[in-house]
């Protein structure tokens, strides 16, 4: 790698990946990519991907580039599509502007794409190069690629407890074990999410609205993800308050066609997926929020929905949320898993990340 690339490229890529991560919040179901167009090292031009349906970063930084695009270096943390979709082509747009030279950080998963923009800007005489600072472009997409390699959204299981693993009293009292600076960060993370997935009881217990709050993107828009509600026997209350704002999906298993017509009359979509035992599948749900564009799936729910993901694998990072406190035995746990009859049966973690966020400590790991 170190052949292929100099100072100045690792520096102008680098630069695109921070332009990249502008669009967190905004960019779904498309990938988050920053584009810098550099001449000698100068960069003459970036930009980057706002929104669904708006201009790609490459336009963006040719647009800010101007005629002194012509004979340049385009960095792009994602390789450029050769497609029509919303937007048109923007290898058409890199050859219009006359650049010399292409370096993308990473191949493009989706198979409309998956090298063939690359190929392509080859054929017409740019010179390409592939895989500089991979790693880093992987990470902040790593939910387009979960969804257009696996199938299936990236999953994030939130959860917050007491530093002896509880996460309500005995009698479901849970708010708030941790303190405001880790509940706004949790928004954060809610916010870089596609959808909210939560479970019945939780909905019963707590009433929550299950929307983002207090975060605030660069360009002012903030998307508010889809809320999926798992309820196997259709028990959700049309009164409930995440019905007062944004996108409602339920998945049941139940075929009650009048609580169905209820839901639905306050705006709710209602998926049945039916698995055993009368409940819901969940790796069926998780291929349904795949095919509507879901990258990464943010999961707040009780014991019984984690628990269950979790025993399906279906968990591929947790994020983990410690109050400086003991709730003691009598208190609610994080999982509802069978019992572990060996340490071989264990679920071994990578730690990702492990700070402090006000009160409180904020541990990232992903099950291997």
């Amino acid at each position: 790698m170190a052949e292929l690339f100099n100072e100045a490229d690792h520096r102008c890529m680098a630069r695109a990946l921070q332009l990249a991560e502008q669009g967190l919040l905004t960019t779904s179901p498309n990938p988050r990519v920053g584009c810098v167009i550099a001449s000698k090292g100068e960069i003459v031009g970036e930009g980057w991907h706002w929104r669904a349906g708006s201009e790609h970063a490459e336009v963006h930084a040719l647009q800010a580039a101007g005629a002194a695009a012509r004979g340049t270096t385009a960095y792009i943390s994602l390789e450029p599509c050769n497609h029509h979709g919303r937007t048109p082509p923007c290898t058409e747009a890199l050859l219009a502007a006359g650049v010399a030279r292409v370096v993308a950080a990473m191949e493009d998963p989706n198979p409309q794409v998956a090298g063939q923009g690359l190929a392509f800007l080859r054929q017409q005489g740019v010179k390409t190069d592939c895989g500089l600072l991979a790693a880093a472009a992987h990470e902040l997409n790593i939910g387009f690629v979960s969804r257009m390699t696996r199938r299936r959204p990236w999953v994030r299981l939130k959860t917050a407890a007491s530093l002896d693993g509880r996460t309500a009293l005995r009698n479901g009292v849970s708010q708030w074990l941790t303190g405001h600076a880790a509940r706004q960060d949790g928004h954060r993370w809610r916010a870089r999410a596609c959808a909210i997935l939560t479970g019945i009881g939780t909905v019963r217990r707590d009433d929550p609205q299950l929307n983002v709050r207090g975060v605030a993107s660069i360009t002012g828009y903030l998307r508010q993800p889809l809320k999926v509600v798992v309820d196997s026997g259709l028990e959700l209350s049309p009164s409930a308050k995440l019905f007062n704002d944004g996108q409602v999906l339920v998945a049941t298993a139940s075929a009650g066609q009048r609580k169905i017509d209820a839901l639905t009359q306050r705006g709710a979509e209602v998926v049945r997926l039916p698995g055993e035992g009368g409940r819901v599948d969940l790796r069926a749900l998780v291929t349904e929020l795949a095919q509507r564009g879901v990258n990464e799936l943010h999961v707040e729910a009780g014991p019984a929905i984690s628990g269950a993901l979790l025993s399906a694998s279906l968990v591929d990072e947790w994020l983990l949320y410690l109050a400086p406190c003991l709730l003691g035995d009598a208190a609610r746990g994080m999982f509802d898993l069978p019992v572990f009859e060996s340490l071989a049966s264990r679920q071994d973690l990578v730690l990702r990340d492990l700070r402090q966020i006000g009160t409180d400590l904020r541990l990232l790991a992903r099950f291997r």
